[in-house]
This record gives structure tokens, C-alpha cells and sequence, in this order.
């Protein structure tokens, strides 16, 4: 049976605003650490995510942490996964998109992230249980 992304995705999801500044929200994620917050904002923006990278490349490009907002560095081109994708599913979309994250949605509302190494972590324990099991 396929594992699902719902048995991989992380829960418990960082949700910011787009006022967010980056300083805000890279402390937020640092505290959880965690690599990406949904931003969302359900009467105008709608659902995008920030990610470490976003912040870094922001950082990098010598630009204010506390004045700059998630909204400006949020990628809104997100491809979203859905709780009954299977791993194999969300792993093509990540190769296909360049992504290291997925946001699922579940009736048009963010219920969890799943990352690369979500993915990789539920393989591994997949490959060590059959291991032990032979």
C-alpha cells in the first residue's frame, strides 16, 4: 500500500500574514524549526509560502529583514498537494517544480506542509522496516 501524503506532511503549520516582515517570520520559523510558513491571507492574497531560501536570497540581495514583507518574497505560483496524493506523487511534483516544499490543501484550506525530507524520512522507515523484517 502507497504512503500518503498525509502520513508525511507536517501538521503543524506556520501561518503568517503578508504584513509579516522576513525578520518576523525567519524568527517564527527558526523557534519551530521548521523551513517554510504558509502565508495566507484569505480575503485578497490567498495561499503562497515563504521559505528559508526566500528570506536567504532576500538577505543576500542586501535588502532590510525589517522592512521587506513575506508578500513581496512569497512565491505565489505554488503547486499544492492534496492529503491522498501518494509520496511518489508529491515527489514528482517537488522534481518537476524545483520545490523542496508542498503545500497541502484540503477544501481550499492549508492543512499541512510536506518537505523533501518528510518524504525521505517516511522511505527510510519504509526500506528499515522491510529490512528488519527479511
Amino acid at each position: 500500500m502507497p504512503m500518503l501524503v498525509k502520513d508525511a506532511m507536517s501538521t503543524v503549520v506556520l501561518t503568517i500574514g503578508p504584513a509579516h516582515t522576513l525578520r518576523q517570520a525567519a524568527r517564527l520559523m527558526a523557534a519551530r524549526r521548521i523551513g517554510a510558513a504558509v502565508v495566507f491571507d484569505k480575503d485578497t492574497y490567498g495561499v503562497g509560502i515563504l521559505t528559508e531560501r526566500d528570506i536567504l536570497n532576500s538577505l543576500g540581495a542586501g535588502e532590510n529583514p525589517d522592512r521587506e514583507t513575506a508578500q513581496s518574497h512569497t512565491t505565489s505560483d505554488v503547486v499544492f498537494a492534496a492529503p491522498d496524493w501518494t509520496l511518489d506523487d508529491a515527489a514528482g511534483a517537488m522534481v518537476r517544480g524545483g520545490f523542496r516544499h508542498l503545500v497541502v490543501l484540503d477544501d481550499l484550506e492549508p492543512v499541512g506542509i510536506v518537505s523533501v525530507r518528510d518524504i525521505i524520512r517516511c522511505w527510510s522507515d519504509v526500506s528499515e522496516r522491510a529490512a528488519a523484517a527479511a
